[in-house]
């Protein structure tokens, strides 16, 4: 079978729930506002492309390929990531809410989260190396035996982070945010 190939294409407004988008490679294409709800996206290649005000929740992403890609103010509630395909890996989100999403064992290194709403996500084995965390809202989501080194949390709140299973060299935090690393010992900081 012939592999699709896509470039600076624009999709406005479409509708991917009931057919999918065609399997191939996308360079430089731009989505706004399209629904990718429930969608299958596995074994798609996306290279330098940006979605904007998208909804990608629950998408299948089994063996994708996200290379350069940005979202935009997307929705992408329960999405897992873990079996994206991580070679030359490349993303940044901006103004998303990822909620209920699923990083597991991903390899993040220098990703940027910005803006973002991150309730409940799971980062346990993640390599989140050089990832910035930039005005995120990490409620109760799950950090453990990841790779935190040089990722910066400044920025952020609301999350719980145990510095004993994680690797958290020359981390960085805000003064108030280092609460946030004491939540295992139960202490009221006033």
């Amino acid at each position: 079978m012939e592999t699709m190939y896509v470039e600076g294409e624009f999709f406005d407004k479409k509708d991917f729930t009931q057919t999918s988008l065609p399997k191939g490679e996308y360079e430089q294409c731009t989505f706004k506002k399209c629904d990718f709800s429930n969608s299958d996206l596995s074994e798609i290649r996306f290279g330098e492309s940006t979605f904007t005000e998208c909804n990608l929740s629950m998408v299948n992403l089994a063996n994708i390929s996200l290379q350069g890609v940005n979202f935009r103010n997307c929705k992408m509630l329960g999405v897992v990531f873990k079996d994206c395909n991580y070679l030359g890996f490349s993303v940044c989100f901006d103004e998303c809410i990822l909620n209920q999403s699923s990083f597991y064992k991903a390899r993040l290194e220098k990703t940027t989260f910005k803006n973002s709403k991150l309730h409940e996500v799971i980062f346990s084995g993640c390599n989140l190396k050089k990832t910035t965390f930039d005005g995120c809202d990490l409620t109760r989501s799950t950090f453990e035996n990841s790779i935190l080194e040089e990722a910066d949390f400044r920025t952020s709140y609301n999350y719980s982070i145990n510095p004993d299973i994680n690797r958290m060299k020359k981390a960085r935090f805000s003064m108030d945010g280092v609460v946030g690393l004491l939540d295992k010992y139960e202490i009221i900081v006033e």
